[in-house]
């Protein structure tokens, strides 16, 4: 089969015929219809994932349909159009008996613990504890970006900090994850202040459902503390922030930008463990929640959500790609100035 493959962290991938993918007993072969480009991705192949062994096929968000099945599979069968949470569960482990496959303690990764979704094959594992059945209907980028991007800040908004229909949402990041992020908070009734430094990821968070947005380009961190809250009810704070970009301080503008008693989730992947406000943090007994995917069985509220037009997870795509153009796309998420909003790569 044809995938996206590396030899070397940073050296740019190729597109070139590789083995098929193992069957495990437990798990599925799936053919790719669309996978997300996700910076993950990009982490990945720059070496920062220490899961990955080379060579590698990188890519975890994504849909397709069910080409083979192992014998112990019992949900599932050849043909299903399926997605699967970028953290795969075991389902055997003390954290998967309690729901929380997202921390599985033996969780697989595609793209990351074996080879991904930049293929037109990739193996799923422990299908029946992770797999979730997509309506044939329903967009393909809409489908693949429930994988990752959506799952993750709508487990981080809904299930960690319990966002609530009338609270202020601030989002610090408007890439894909947070992207997501602005529409899921406004899907769920909150209102939301969009922070960025790029004009078009600011254009791209209005037209998604933004009700404000502060552009933090060339302002101090304390000027855009200052210009958030003022956009908040009484200029007391947001009950709820997001960080989805990973730096230590738009981490810090997230968490003093709350209110007493807010709730910050951070999703941003730093490269280094940052310095946090916790004086603020003790002062206004605020909670600081991460959120790391969301286990399958949680997907139904959200599946809901996009089946009913409420969510639109489709409208974020700016390009649709091909396989062969995808090394090219990774490779360009190392220069600033990225284009807003998400870029499929298409298989079918």
């Amino acid at each position: 089969m044809q995938a996206v493959y590396f030899e070397e962290f940073g050296v740019l991938p190729v597109l070139r015929e590789v083995p098929e993918p193992r069957l495990s007993a437990a798990g599925v072969i799936v053919r790719v219809e669309a996978t997300g480009l996700c910076r993950s991705d990009w982490h990945g192949w720059q070496g920062h994932d220490t899961d990955i062994a080379l060579p590698h096929v990188p890519g975890h968000e994504l849909v397709g349909v069910i080409d083979a099945v192992g014998p112990l599979v019992r949900r599932f069968r050849v043909g299903q159009r399926v997605t699967v949470p970028f953290v795969c569960a075991c389902g055997d482990c003390p954290e998967c008996d309690a729901g929380n496959g997202q921390v599985c303690r033996n969780q697989t990764q595609p793209g990351f613990t074996h080879w991904g979704s930049y293929a037109q094959r990739v193996a799923l594992h422990n299908a029946d504890v992770n797999l979730i059945a997509i309506p044939g209907d329903l967009d393909a980028g809409a489908a693949a970006l429930l994988g990752c991007r959506f799952a993750t800040s709508y487990r981080g908004l809904v299930h960690q900090a319990g966002l609530q229909s009338g609270e202020t949402l601030v989002v610090v990041g408007c890439g894909g994850v947070g992207l997501s992020a602005v529409m899921i908070g406004q899907a769920l009734g909150a209102t939301v202040i969009a922070v960025d430094i790029s004009t078009d990821a600011l254009d791209a968070a209005t037209r998604v459902g933004a009700a404000h947005v502060v552009n933090s380009s060339g302002l101090g961190d304390a000027d855009v503390v200052q210009r958030i809250r003022a956009l908040t009810p009484d200029g007391s704070g947001a009950q709820v922030s997001l960080e989805a970009l990973g730096r230590e301080h738009t981490v810090a503008i997230g968490i003093r930008s709350l209110a007493t008693r807010g709730r910050h989730v951070q999703i941003g992947l730093l490269a280094d463990d940052p310095r946090m406000p916790l004086g603020t943090v003790i002062a206004r007994e605020l909670t600081v929640l991460g959120s790391h995917g969301m286990p399958a069985h949680d997907y139904p509220a959200l599946l809901e959500l996009v089946v009913s037009g409420r969510l639109r997870p489709h409208d974020l795509i700016s390009r649709r790609i091909t396989l062969a153009e995808a090394p090219a796309a990774l490779a360009a998420l190392s220069t600033p100035g990225a284009p807003a909003g998400v870029t499929l790569i298409e298989l079918d």
